[in-house]
């Protein structure tokens, strides 16, 4: 088959979620020898993190807006390169598709009540872009993949979906997340002073839950006689200290640090030296840092909701997310039970081992190869 994957924002130097899914599962792509020509459809960018190769053409669009890009110059190119389907991996695409139609519709958090707007006008813009493509592009998927059983059930009910159109398909992780027998403190000191500190991963998207993590912390260091520093991944200064002011937690700040976005390269590390993490989300269709910091050996510190406790399975350590109190409590039992900690690391270091970009990319060609006209 000739198969075109929309892979638009794969080259830009600050990834992020669903960049790193379709770049990992065409990698996983690339390395198979199942007779299928891949076109890889993305935007200019700085980071040339894929290669051609005898299975994969790279096709360049510029475009000056992303609504352009995928509504006009898409379907152009599509139809001169005559391919047997399109795949889009990031929740929207073409309104009109010359052929037929995949969509990696990773959730609809878009489509629900919300408690405030983004304070990333980028966010703000891509959340109204979102709600009024997806309704219309849903019916004409040929099939639509989703990232969860949890998201599948929840998006066949919430739009009406047949089950027959619908399918979940895990994510996995990359292959350089595992435990380091020496960890590399040259990294580390780039991002924090010492090992051993409490890792956090959040953006300005509400449902990271930055405001009630912090509020945790502070708690955390109320009654800890450790009172580890906390490493914030992708926050701005600014912003955190809007939070710490409305919560009225400012005394916290000499604890904390932001050194805003990570590199992927370098999470690795953070994740070893890191004595836990904390991914106490509101609302994920997967949560791929849950599995990265399993895989890496450190113990994680879930929310109860969606989709976080499927993935990470019966035995992670999961918590009301809209109770600080709640993460505050699990951090510290973590501090003083040494046998739960043992006990976390190598439970989540066996969960990871059921997911891998592999697996993913295996369902995928079944897929492609089920809809073969």
């Amino acid at each position: 088959m000739k198969i075109a994957i929309e892979a638009q924002r794969i080259f830009r130097p600050n990834k992020h979620g669903m960049d790193f899914v379709a770049l990992e599962t065409i990698r996983e792509l690339q390395k198979r020898d199942d007779g299928n020509e891949y076109y890889i459809i993305v935007a200019p960018g700085e980071d040339r993190c894929l290669e051609e190769s005898t299975n994969l053409s790279i096709i360049e669009l510029k475009c000056p807006t992303y609504p352009l890009w995928e509504q006009i110059a898409l379907p152009r190119v599509l139809k001169r390169l005559k391919v047997d389907l399109l795949h889009c991996t990031s929740n929207t695409a073409p309104l009109w598709c010359p052929v037929p139609l995949v969509l990696t519709l990773h959730d609809i958090i878009y489509l629900e009540p919300r408690q405030h707007r983004s304070p990333s006008l980028y966010q703000e813009l891509g959340w109204h872009y979102r709600r009024i493509i997806v309704p219309r592009i849903l019916k004409k998927c040929k099939k639509i993949i989703t990232v969860s059983h949890f998201e599948c059930n929840r998006i066949r009910k919430a739009l009406n979906i047949p089950t027959e159109r619908i399918t979940a398909i895990y994510n996995g992780y990359n292959t350089h997340f595992f435990p380091q027998d020496k960890i590399d403190m040259r990294i580390v000191h780039q991002y924090i002073p010492e090992k051993d500190f409490l890792f956090f991963l959040g953006n300005t998207d509400p449902k990271k839950n930055a405001v009630r993590t912090l509020k945790a912390y502070s708690l955390y260091l109320q009654q800890s006689g450790i009172k580890r520093p906390l490493l914030i991944a992708d926050l701005k200064e600014e912003y955190i200290d809007n939070l710490l002011q409305q919560e009225g937690i400012s005394d916290i700040k000499s604890y904390l640090y932001y050194p805003g976005y990570i590199a992927n390269h370098d999470l690795a590390t953070l994740y070893n030296a890191a004595f836990a993490f904390l991914y106490p989300s509101l609302r994920e269709s997967f949560g791929i840092p849950m599995i990265e910091a399993m895989a890496c050996g450190v113990p994680i510190i879930i929310g109860n909701t969606s989709a976080m406790p499927e993935v990470s399975g019966p035995g992670a350590l999961a918590v009301d997310p809209y109770k600080p109190e709640e993460i505050a409590n699990m951090l510290l039992r973590l501090e003083v039970d040494e046998t739960l900690y043992l006990k976390q690391r190598n439970y989540g270091l066996l969960r990871a081992q059921q997911f891998s970009w592999a697996k993913t990319a295996n369902e995928l060609v079944q897929l492609y190869h089920s809809l073969r006209l």
